[in-house]
């Protein structure tokens, strides 16, 4: 880590989480100079409200990085997964002879976030400045130009080309900049808790969509399952009564429970009981967003690491060179935002529907019936869970016409006995 000098940065990024520290390892690998910025002070602080669930979409991000070998040596799970729903188990399995499919990690995030800071401090071109806190913004002829900063030296000022928001859910820069947010009501509430020696069928995440309560069980590393509840609101009251046993006879009452009460709970019953989702424009006048700080998802879909992780990475590649003055900044800006709507606009809008705590439409129905009874469609079901294909692509007409022929095919059989064609 290099000491804080009173110098120009070509770029200052506030919040050294995941969004932050990627945007920051890619950047200076393109020849800018970072001066990344953290609240806490300790190198090993982590976000503990989390899925830590790295999608598979995150994948090539994590390998560009140069990380992939650091979290299979940190024990980080193959992400594999199998959900239930009322026709039965959907188990995406490749194809006979065709390579394994997708997959990102299991990570918990107090091995994680450690990991990408020291990552990141140690690549040349960034400054990890720890314990810095963006009090504001500083402006020139109508466009951001830097930021104030109160640190262990007390204020200060940052100036750069362009300052990026990576600072969350609840973003400081974002509002600072007084960027545009859309927000949407989330009527499902969570609670979760690590476990360990809790056995999972196969050893993989299991998902439970029972409509509309959803649950999860997710393998870590270090031998640590996350276990996560995710209600309708209307059960909040009676949860809020007995926290511990609510938490523990809903996971108990789960189609094919894992035996919770085998396993030693090794944290307290955490969670949220409001986390609206929100969409922010990504991009102003010297300033951009990523991570939760653009787009905050929905925790019941584990999509918040993945797309920090995305969004980092389309950040750098359009504003690289701009960023140290080579290009047009407000241009490479523009291709971002456009990137970033185009990705994962479709995916935030069905999620914001369906945190309605809705019942399956006639579409999900339709393709998750399909997915339990066809190994095929269930591979186009992982792919769009992944977030590896939009909404558009997972809702072809080639698609719904093969979901309607498998249901026709099996039409009235009991799920058990549908499941699985090839």
């Amino acid at each position: 880590m290099t000491a804080p000098e009173d110098r120009p940065y070509d770029v200052v990024i506030s919040g050294a989480s995941i969004a932050g520290c990627a945007a920051a390892v890619l950047l200076a690998r393109r020849g800018v100079r970072v001066a990344l910025l953290e609240r806490r002070s300790d190198p090993a602080a982590y976000k503990v409200l989390c899925t830590h669930y790295l999608q598979p979409c995150a994948y090539p991000v994590l390998d560009r990085l140069g990380l992939v070998p650091a979290l299979e040596k940190a024990g980080a799970v193959h992400n594999e997964a199998r959900w239930y729903t009322r026709w039965g188990w959907i188990e995406p399995k490749a194809a006979p002879g065709e390579p394994r499919l997708p997959y990102a990690y299991n990570v918990r995030r107090s091995t994680l976030d450690p990991l990408i800071r020291a990552h990141a401090a140690d690549t040349p071109g960034v400054d990890l400045l720890l314990g810095h806190n963006v009090t504001g913004l500083l402006r020139e002829g109508g466009r951001v130009a830097g930021v104030k900063v109160n640190g262990p030296d007390g204020e200060r000022e940052i100036r750069a080309r362009l300052v990026i928001g990576a600072d969350g859910k609840d973003s400081a820069v974002a509002k600072l900049a007084e960027l545009p947010t859309r927000t949407h009501e989330n009527q499902r509430f969570s609670y979760f808790a690590h476990f360990r020696n809790l056995p999972l069928k196969d050893g993989i995440t299991h998902s439970w969509f029972l409509e509309p309560d959803v649950a999860y069980a997710m393998p870590n590393d270090d031998g640590v399952t996350i276990v996560a509840v995710i209600p309708d609101k209307k059960r909040l009251p009676a949860f809020r009564e007995d926290l511990e046993g609510s938490f523990m006879q809903f996971v108990r009452d789960l189609p094919a429970a894992p035996d919770i009460d085998a396993a030693e709970r090794i944290t307290k019953i955490t969670g949220t009981v409001n986390y609206p989702l929100q969409s922010r424009k990504p991009v102003g006048q010297g300033v951009a967003l990523i991570g939760d700080a653009a787009v905050t998802g929905d925790p019941l879909w584990g999509v918040g690491c993945g797309w920090a992780l995305e969004s980092a990475q389309w950040l750098a590649d359009a504003v690289g060179p701009a960023a140290t003055g080579r290009g047009d900044l407000d241009g490479a800006l523009l291709a971002y935002a456009k990137r970033h709507r185009r990705k994962l606009g479709g995916h935030q809008h069905l999620a914001a529907d369906y945190a309605t705590a809705r019942p399956f439409n006639p579409f999900e129905r339709l393709m998750f019936s399909a997915a339990a009874r066809d190994d095929a469609m269930a591979r186009h079901m992982h792919m769009f869970a992944s977030r590896l294909i939009g909404p558009l692509r997972f809702l072809n007409p080639i698609a719904l016409a093969k979901a309607s022929a498998v249901n026709l095919r099996y039409r009235g059989a009991p799920a058990h006995l549908s499941h699985r064609a090839s």
